[in-house]
């Protein structure tokens, strides 16, 4: 699990999709009274952003005109807390790195 916390408008449609099913899946270890320890030691989550990264990812998704359909659990704000940091420049190298149709949403929208 993991934010890319890069522009949503760069990821391709499996990450774009993945990142916002790894937020519900935060969120409900954080409802569940889970540790993210690990995820916040290596950089992969950033729990107090979790629900303005969801609704940046949902507003992307909207306009690729994608159904979305499920908000964050209510009760989720209130169990927030500041930890974590997510390298956004790592991250966008990565996802280059990993993903040609990434890579070519990349090259294409940071030209325009």
């Amino acid at each position: 699990m993991r934010q890319w916390h890069v522009d949503p408008k760069l990821l391709c449609h499996k990450h774009l999709l993945g990142e916002h099913v790894e937020h519900h899946m935060f969120a409900g270890s954080i409802l569940k009274g889970k540790s993210l320890t690990g995820y916040i030691d290596d950089g992969l989550v950033e729990v107090h952003t979790l629900i303005e990264r969801h609704a940046e990812l949902v507003r992307e998704m909207r306009r690729r005109d994608y159904n979305h359909s499920s908000p964050l659990p209510p009760g989720l704000a209130e169990k927030l807390y500041t930890a974590g940091a997510v390298d956004e420049l790592e991250n966008l190298n990565e996802l280059r790195r990993r993903c040609p149709l990434c890579r070519a949403r990349i090259k294409r929208l940071a030209l325009a």
